[in-house]
């Protein structure tokens, strides 16, 4: 990854021990295995024991909405409170909007929104149609351009994240299920090297954060395990729904590195090694973050 100057040595290990804070973790106050998360009277995984071997150095996966307040994780458990919701009402007029030369609709192909279920919960994955890995933004463009005859929507624009969260709507509760196979195992190896590799002039990486000090406060908030079942993710701090990328964007650009941009290949394949980081939690998005 592209770096900026870097400080090195003694400095380097201080300025970066200063960003974190000890504080109370919600881990820490209670057993999270009865902590639970109940969305509309269905219960989802918030916890997994036995997480896959060989993946990372993590003995339990958390899901990021044991780390938020009370009030921030009641809102995530009413869709009438969630301020994510609105923007999944907009992809559902979208979604039935038809656009392009072809005159087509995603309802045209797809019927309704319901036959997108169990997608969130196995991507990134190899794409026959695509030939390479893909992400669902990838394949939402893939049809508005060479099914629908339409422009394709900005990676994380507004439209395209909306849509993400309707299609993540439908797989809520299934457990991730992201599989590395042969076709796209280079792919995955690149993602973790980007997770453990030190970047910026903070010389920090995703696993200093979220595999070595979750439950930290960092700054005035508290470190998650940076598991992304639950993107899109609404967030309180900007008001909108947020992509992965957006949110590897903003991560990197925290350590003071210059960052890569949203929709390329580095994030694509990060965004896969991390996912395969939460499997067995449930698709929890959207989610509500601060």
């Amino acid at each position: 990854m592209k770096k900026r100057v870097t400080l090195k040595g003694a400095a380097a290990a201080a300025m970066a021990t200063a960003v974190f804070a000890a504080g109370t973790s919600v881990l820490a106050e209670q057993d999270p295995t009865v902590k639970e998360m109940v969305v509309n009277g269905e219960e989802v995984m918030t916890v997994v024991a036995d997480p896959q071997p060989g993946v990372s150095e993590l003995d339990k996966l958390y899901d990021g909405w044991l780390f938020r307040s009370e009030e921030t994780q009641a809102l995530q458990m009413d869709d009438f409170e969630n301020p994510g919701m609105i923007f999944v009402e907009q992809a559902e007029e979208m979604w039935n909007t038809v656009e392009g030369s072809e005159g087509k609709s995603c309802a045209s192909c797809h019927g309704d929104p319901s036959s997108m279920k169990g997608v969130r919960a196995t991507y990134p994955k190899m794409s026959p149609s695509l030939g390479k890995l893909a992400t669902i933004e990838m394949e939402v463009n893939n049809c508005r351009e060479n099914r629908m005859g339409a422009e394709p929507w900005k990676y994380t624009g507004g439209k395209m994240t909306a849509m993400n969260a309707l299609i993540t709507l439908q797989s809520r509760g299934m457990p991730v299920d992201v599989k590395v196979d042969d076709a796209v195992r280079a792919n995955w190896e690149h993602g973790k090297e980007l997770y453990y590799a030190r970047t910026g002039q903070l010389e920090l990486s995703c696993a200093n954060c979220h595999e070595q000090h979750y439950g930290e406060r960092i700054r005035a908030d508290m470190l998650s395990q940076g598991q992304i079942n639950g993107f899109p993710a609404y967030r309180l701090k900007n008001g909108k729904l947020n992509s992965v990328h957006a949110r590897f964007k903003g991560c990197v650009r925290d350590t003071r590195a210059e960052t890569y941009k949203p929709g390329s290949q580095a994030f694509i394949d990060l965004e896969l090694y991390v996912a395969t980081r939460g499997n067995g939690l449930s698709v929890t998005g959207p989610s509500v973050r601060n």
